[in-house]
């Protein structure tokens, strides 16, 4: 058998049909198989310090990684994806299109003018979760300018602050709007990206829909800014009902029923204090918020009756809606306590009373604040009724 001489070039050819082979296969391997190779667009090859590259010499490869049918879901969506590190060098955009009379809008990331190095980055961003698939299409310098384009009008409207405040829109606006909101920082968080995970605990559209049905009504019962409420939901646990602080524990002097006793030392007992629920609200505080219930004068029937307390507390078997209502009450009575002071008393939510938080105050305004706008702008910019879910592109 005759073997190839041991020169450069002989490498360097061996590497780069292995270079374009690799590239095809793993575009190939990656769903939803979709690339169409023109006849002047396949890459070229060079070296590039010490490395080969395969660069295309005539087209801009973008990448297709989302695909919606509301405006609102979309920029949620591309406003995070271009805010990763891993893109921090790409452009990212948003652009409305048309299938067969419907529009919809997609999300498309320019990818590296290098054929490995783009499936490299798509695969290590769908494999934390960023998206659940991907199609692969060529276009021109001026249409990916145009994209840009209409990228940076949409993005205008949605940081013009005069679309208004969310307690202006109507009920089906504002309904819609914060359950896209409660489905996207689900899908966000990093739990629910974890494709190691057992299972997806991202929140379903109907789920979401309920979630916020009870938010709204909690805020509204109360006469507390639904923006905070939903910037608390937001820091504390996205919206899902996952237990936190597992091993936190207090000493108290006599246990109660339904506690759960760690240890006994003479006339104390260690018992456990976890945090429950999606709005991450510990044991002992919610026998606080439940006494608080007790002594309201507040008339209840006026809340859906899945969001009445009962009058005995079980803590190890409280409906998630009531622990909605529990949130509203505990946040109503820090803003009565702090005499309206908003930053202080969401920081009391976090850190108690004697010694509210206030950088968690801060995140929590970082986000209402952008809910109050954004879903606002999109709520404004709403044409047609709309799936909230972050669908992959098909």
């Amino acid at each position: 058998m005759i073997r190839p001489k041991n020169r450069p070039e002989a490498r360097i050819a061996v590497s780069v049909l292995a270079l374009v082979t690799v590239f095809l296969a793993a575009a190939y391997r990656f769903w939803p198989r979709k690339l169409v190779l023109p006849a002047c667009s396949y890459p070229s090859v060079r070296i590039e310090d010490g490395r080969i590259v395969a660069p295309f010499p005539t087209r801009v490869l973008l990448a297709r990684v989302g695909e919606f049918d509301d405006p609102l879901s979309s920029y949620l969506w591309f406003d995070y994806l271009r805010s990763r590190s891993a893109l921090r060098r790409q452009r990212v955009f948003v652009v409305n299109s048309k299938e067969a009379e419907k529009k919809r809008h997609e999300i498309l990331i320019e990818l590296p003018n290098d054929a490995v190095g783009s499936v490299s980055l798509l695969s290590g961003l769908e494999a934390k979760g960023y998206f659940d698939g991907f199609d692969l299409l060529f276009s021109s310098a001026a249409q990916a300018a145009a994209y840009e384009e209409q990228t940076k009008v949409l993005v205008a409207s949605y940081q013009n602050h005069s679309c208004g405040k969310l307690e202006a829109l109507s009920r089906e606006q504002l309904q819609s709007s914060v359950a896209r909101f409660i489905v996207f920082k689900s899908q966000t968080d990093a739990r629910a990206r974890d494709r190691t995970a057992s299972g997806r605990l991202a929140l379903s559209d109907a789920a979401a829909a309920h979630i916020a049905a009870d938010i709204i009504a909690v805020a509204k019962f109360y006469n507390l800014p639904l923006a905070a409420l939903l910037g608390i939901g937001a820091m504390e646990n996205n919206y899902l009902a996952v237990d936190g602080d597992l091993q936190h524990t207090v000493w108290k002097r006599r246990a109660l029923k339904d506690d759960i006793v760690l240890e006994r030392r003479r006339r104390k007992a260690l018992v456990s204090d976890y945090s429950m629920g999606a709005w991450q609200i510990s044991r002992e505080t919610l026998r606080r918020a439940h006494s608080l219930y007790l002594k309201d004068g507040r008339d209840y029937t006026a809340l859906p009756p899945r969001l009445r307390p009962t009058k005995v507390l079980d803590l190890n078997s409280v409906d998630p809606d009531v622990m909605t209502t529990y949130a509203g009450l505990l946040l109503r009575g820090l803003l009565d306590r702090f005499h309206g002071d908003v930053p202080n008393a969401v920081g009391a939510y976090n850190g108690g009373p004697r010694r509210p938080n206030l950088r968690y105050a801060s995140g929590v305004r970082l986000v209402a604040s952008y809910a109050d706008n954004v879903l606002a702008c999109g709520a404004a910019d709403e044409t047609t009724p709309a799936n909230p879910s972050f669908t992959r592109s098909n």
